[in-house]
This record gives structure tokens, C-alpha cells and sequence, in this order.
């Protein structure tokens, strides 16, 4: 752009100016129409800069500063230009020099502030308080840590260092270098120290896994703010100490909504879903409001749970409340009702959003692949391409997963050779993944081995293990007993590993490998996982597991249970007991298929809801063929739909069948 241009762009009419000059404009003036009229319209702002070069006043550092300001403004993602009007700024002083530094980490380009630093020294730009805050966090994004030691050192040269605002910066600076004794350093330092420096080398501690100097602060600060307990139980609960973190929130006297959110968080990163909403409850029942920045963890806890009643209460509160849908939480709205099983409403969330980002695609496309609904998700693939929007590795996951569980396997393939070449993208691990179970679902073991031989990495457990889930799947003994040893050693920690293996055997009545198998486990001390599954009904979460006699209903539950296993011999149902332990009695095999956790959830949601409520299920491992063929054919006799999602997709249930065509 012209430094010398007058001309207004075509077609926009000036700015009102009432009846002054522009020739005649004062500095407050300028000023004055700079923060008012130029702060969203990028030509606004050109009317203006072409004014203030020809009235002069762009030798004024404070109006050549604010108009770097307002061109640094990201909501018109145009930075370059900012930096090219303060390049033009004759001698700019500290106060233009800092408005580039803050307008540099607000347009995600935090090495332009240390390239800009460097102008400053240069032009002997005298730096003031600041200055260094927002250096430093420069520093700590880029890793930077030469950098960032000079300029400590240039802090102090200049009698800054003991700044509080400095000061806490600088501590967060050394701690994201994992430089912990340097941060210790810098708060002992002479000066400010305050309870946001304190908190600062609390958070360094705990981020750098120093857990016991953490606490040893914590406990000899001489003043605490709820920030302090805020620190410690985000940092105690990302490193996976949650419980801790909870005593120490009980133990507060006093809590703000981020305390709220923090313990939250602290349950959602270690997979405790069920408290993390618990917590959200009791702190509906303190009638504390939750702001709109903490609703998506606890729309996680909501989609991993199952708990669309929960879900949806939050969806209202954010329409009661006017809350704006930005990406996030639409986002976290979308994966919310996709994974309670509830497309329609995800979708109609989906439509609403103004802006929609990658990962608002992917969660739509995404939800839509668990569910079976290939064909869409594909399309919404195009359409998402149509909108200028590059896909990313998760939305390849999404799409190959979608293939394997239609099995399209020349659809996958393709996708799959265009990553690289269509759209600049190196597959990972997980994408090659996604190809071994597409090829194994399909019935192509071979090919599927001749795949993982062709790789350009060396195939990991997750490689392997699809392989060894498609020779479960068609029955290949000898193959799913070499790659489920291979696994065995690969992951000796896995029960899952053993527990497939041990079913492969049990299909093919090869019941001695089955207890070689169990005995190794044993030996090990390695304990399978409890099948559990949940179903939430009038805003509680229900939880199930196989044989557990702990529910307050469990009585009229299992009487339940009776009533439909009757049911269903009567339309000619036989137990499946070829994947039950052989050394009990087939009585005992029927009683074990009988109590397993998804059969005691459903009867549990029989008991409980209307005739022809649809039923949600969420369990934690793989649905087993006995309840899959059981629950086909009690959608039909109770005319009943019923959504269970397990370890690996969703089934939809209804009139006799199931969405996942048998292929799951």
C-alpha cells in the first residue's frame, strides 16, 4: 500500500467529518476517529491513514501507533500490513513498539514480536514495564530460551526485573523451558512478589512433574488467593493426581467458577466421567452459573456417558442465557448429541453455526461415520472441501473409519493414496490403521497382511491388533494365534489382547489353548476389564455391571430379565454359549450370557420408560454376539428402538436389525 496515496477506494463514500477540514484535524481528533470509526472496517481505516499522511500526523508516535493498532486488529487477519505502516514509523518510540509486540502474539505470530524487539534495540527504543511481559510469553510459545535468558538479562539492565507483571511472565518463561531453578530464581528476586507470582512458580512446578516442591510453596505462600487453589488443582489433576486435587477443593473455603471448572477438567483428562458430572450437579445444586468457556468439558462428560438429558440442559442454558455458539462449544455441542446417539439434533446444531471450523466438520463427520451413515459423512466430506476448508488427519480417520464399517474398500484405498498427493497431507499410523481393519472387516486377511509388510512405518500394537479383530471376525484361527502371541508381547499389560485371543480359541473349541491362555494371565496378574454399561434416565446416570447385585432395583431388574429371556426362546432364541468358559455347566453359561451388563441396562430401561421410548446404551468393551443377536430381536417383540454404542461403533436396533449390518 502507498504511503502517498489520497484517493479514496471506488465506491466508498468518505468519512463524515461534519463540516471541518481535514487539514485542520487535531491530534485527539484523529485519535478519537481512529478508536471509534476504524476498529471492524479495514477501509475506514484506509480513509484514515491516507489522511493522516497528508496532514502530517504521522509523525506523532501516538497516532502512527494507534494506526498500527487498528491494522493489528486480527479480526482482519491481515498482520504483514501492520508490520510494513510500523516499518514506515520514523523513530518509533516504546509505546508503537509494544502495541507490535501485543499485536504480534494476537495474530499468532509470536517471533515477530522477538524480530521486533531486535528493530527496537536497534533504534535505542527504550523498553518499559510492558515491554517484557509480552516478550516473554513470545519466548515460552516458540522455545525460544536463548532468547528469552537475554532478555531477562536486558530487564534487569534496564531496573525492570522486579515488575510483579515481569516478574510472573519471566517465572512462566523459564517453566515452559523446564528451566524450574532459574524460574525459583527469578521469584526470589528482589522486588514485587506477589500471590500471581507465587501461583506462577506453583503451576511451573507442577507442569514440570515437581509435585512436592508444588506443595511445600503452596503450603509456606504467606498470602493465598483462590487462584492458588486453582493452581494446585489443575496442576495436581493433570498430573493425574485427581483425587488429591479433589480434597483439595473440598477443602476450600471459598470457590469461583473456574475452581468448578478446574475439578472438572482434572476428571475429564483421567476418563472420570461419571464424577465429573457429579461435580457439575452439585454445583448447579450451590447455584453457582457456569460460564459459557467451562460448558464443553462438561458436554464431554455428557457424550462419553451417554447423558443426553444432561446434555440437552446445558443446550437450553445456552439459548436462555443467549450464550454465543462459537466453534468450541458448537463443536462440543455436535459430538455431544452424535454420541447420545441423536444425529437429527447434532446436525440442527451443525446448520445453525455461523462459523464452522475443521473440527466442526470432523466432529459432524465423525458422528456420522459411528452411526453407520457412510454416505453422508462422505458427502459432507465434499461439501466441506467445497466450502475452502482443507481436511486435516482427523477428518482422514473419520472417513476411513466410515469405509471399513460400510466395507468400502476401494473408496478407502483411494482416500487413502489422495492423502499425500491430493492433499499434501503424510499418512500416520492411524490412517494405515484404519486400511488394515477396512481390508480385515472385508474378508481380504491377506491383503491386509501384504498392507502392513508394504508400510512406510513399523506396524504398532494398534496394527496389529486390527488384523488379529478381522481374523476373529472370519475365523482365522492360525493367523489370530501367531499375531495374538506377537501381541502378547508386545503389550503383556493389555487384557483385551488376551481376552481376544482367548475368544478366537474358544470358537474354534480349542479349549486347552484357551486355559494356556488364562493361566498366563494369571501369572502375569492380569485382570480383564469388568463389562460395564450405563444408561441415563431423568437426568441420572445408571450404572451396570455383569452379575452385580448392588443396584437398589436389581429384584424387579432381574425379574425383567426372566420375562424377556422367556420371551425370546419363544421366538426360537438360543444363547450363544460357544464364547462362554467351557468348564462350567451349559446352565451356567446361559446364567453368565444373562446377566451381562448391556441385557441388565435394557431391562432396567424397560422397566422404567414408556412403551416405545427409545433406549440409549453406552457400554465400555465390545458388544458380544450373543447380546447383539439377543437385542435384534427384542426391538422387535417389545417394538422398541435401542441405540447401544460400544467400544467400537454405534448400533441402532430396530424391527429385528441392527444399522451395523451384522459388521461390527
Amino acid at each position: 500500500m502507498s504511503t502517498t496515496a489520497t484517493n479514496f477506494p471506488s465506491g466508498l463514500k468518505p468519512l463524515e467529518f461534519s463540516t471541518e477540514s481535514t487539514s485542520k484535524l487535531s491530534q485527539k481528533r484523529v485519535l478519537d476517529i481512529l478508536n471509534k470509526k476504524c476498529f471492524n472496517s479495514l477501509q475506514h481505516l484506509r480513509q484514515v491513514h491516507s489522511i493522516i499522511l497528508r496532514t502530517g500526523h504521522f509523525q506523532d508516535h501516538y497516532v502512527s501507533g494507534t494506526l498500527v493498532k487498528c491494522y493489528a486488529n486480527f479480526h482482519f487477519n491481515n498482520f504483514a500490513l501492520a508490520i510494513k505502516v510500523f516499518d514506515q514509523i520514523p523513530m518509533p518510540n516504546v509505546f508503537v513498539g509494544n502495541i507490535v509486540l501485543k499485536g504480534s502474539l494476537e495474530n499468532g505470530e509470536p517471533h515477530e514480536a522477538i524480530s521486533c524487539y531486535h528493530k527496537m534495540v536497534l533504534l535505542d527504543s527504550k523498553p518499559n514495564k510492558f515491554t517484557y511481559p509480552t516478550l516473554f510469553k513470545a519466548c515460552a510459545i516458540t522455545g525460544s530460551v536463548k532468547e528469552g535468558i537475554q532478555f531477562h538479562s536486558h530487564a534487569v539492565k534496564h531496573g525492570l526485573s522486579g515488575d510483579g507483571h515481569i516478574k510472573s511472565a519471566g517465572i512462566q518463561m523459564y517453566a515452559s523451558f523446564g528451566l524450574v531453578k532459574e524460574a525459583r530464581k527469578m521469584l526470589d528476586e528482589r522486588g514485587e512478589t506477589d500471590a500471581v507470582c507465587w501461583n506462577a512458580m506453583i503451576d511451573g512446578y507442577l507442569k514440570c512433574g515437581e509435585v512436592e516442591a508444588a506443595k511445600d510453596l503452596f503450603g509456606c505462600m504467606p498470602y493465598r488467593n483462590v487462584g492458588s487453589w486453582n493452581t494446585m488443582i489443575s496442576g495436581l489433576a493433570r498430573c493425574g493426581m485427581v483425587e488429591n486435587a479433589r480434597t483439595l477443593f473440598n477443602d476450600m473455603d471459598e470457590r469461583d467458577e473456574i475452581s468448578w471448572s478446574a475439578i472438572i477438567d482434572g476428571y475429564i483428562k483421567q476418563g472420570c466421567f461419571k464424577e465429573a458430572l457429579e461435580v457439575f450437579h452439585k454445583m448447579q445444586r450451590e447455584k453457582v452459573k457456569p460460564r459459557p468457556y467451562s460448558l464443553p468439558s462438561v458436554l464431554t462428560a455428557c457424550a462419553n456417558l451417554g447423558a443426553l438429558d444432561q446434555g440437552r440442559w446445558i443446550h437450553s442454558y445456552v439459548k436462555r442465557n443467549s450464550f454465543k455458539v462459537n466453534a468450541v462449544l458448537g463443536t462440543a455441542l455436535i459430538d455431544m448429541y452424535a454420541k447420545c446417539g441423536r444425529l437429527d439434533m447434532a446436525w440442527e446444531v451443525f446448520e445453525k453455526m455461523r462459523v464452522k471450523e475443521v473440527s466442526t466438520w470432523n466432529a459432524m463427520i465423525g458422528g456420522l461415520s459411528i452411526h453407520g451413515r457412510v454416505e453422508e459423512a462422505i458427502e459432507l466430506f465434499k461439501k466441506m472441501q467445497e466450502e475452502k476448508l482443507k481436511p486435516n488427519d482427523v477428518t482422514f480417520v473419520s472417513v476411513l473409519n466410515a469405509c471399513a464399517h460400510a466395507g468400502m474398500v476401494e473408496s478407502g484405498i483411494a482416500l487413502l493414496n489422495s492423502m499425500n498427493r491430493v492433499y499434501g497431507i503424510e499418512p500416520k499410523i492411524e490412517h494405515f490403521g484404519c486400511v488394515v481393519d477396512l481390508l480385515g472387516r472385508a474378508g481380504l486377511i491377506e491383503e491386509a497382511e501384504k498392507f502392513i509388510e508394504s508400510m512406510t512405518v513399523k506396524p504398532n500394537a494398534a496394527i496389529w491388533g486390527a488384523l488379529l479383530n478381522a481374523c476373529r471376525i472370519h475365523g482365522n484361527v492360525d493367523l489370530g494365534e501367531k499375531i495374538g502371541w506377537i501381541l502378547l508381547d508386545m503389550e503383556p499389560q493389555n487384557s483385551g489382547r488376551y481376552a481376544l485371543l482367548s475368544n478366537i480359541y474358544a470358537k474354534a473349541g480349542r479349549w486347552d489353548d484357551v486355559t494356556r491362555v488364562r493361566k498366563l494371565m494369571k501369572g502375569r496378574g492380569i485382570k480383564t476389564i469388568p463389562g460395564s454399561s450405563m444408561m441415563s434416565l431423568d437426568g441420572r446416570v445408571h450404572e451396570f455391571k455383569m452379575g452385580d447385585g448392588s443396584h437398589t432395583e436389581m429384584k424387579s431388574i432381574y425379574a425383567m430379565l426372566e420375562s424377556i429371556m422367556e420371551k425370546l426362546r419363544m421366538e426360537g432364541y438360543s444363547p450363544n454359549t460357544s464364547i462362554v468358559s467351557f468348564d462350567i455347566e451349559e446352565e451356567e453359561k446361559e446364567t453368565t450370557l444373562k446377566q451381562h451388563s448391556e441385557k441388565i441396562a435394557l431391562a432396567f430401561g424397560l422397566i422404567h420408560t414408556e412403551p416405545g421410548t427409545t433406549l440409549h446404551i453406552v457400554k465400555n468393551l465390545r458388544v458380544c454376539e450373543d447380546c447383539h443377536s439377543a437385542f435384534k430381536l427384542i426391538s422387535q417383540i417389545f417394538s422398541r428402538e435401542i441405540i447401544m454404542r460400544d467400544r467400537v461403533r454405534y448400533h441402532h436396533f430396530r424391527n429385528g436389525m441392527c444399522s451395523c449390518k451384522d459388521f461390527w
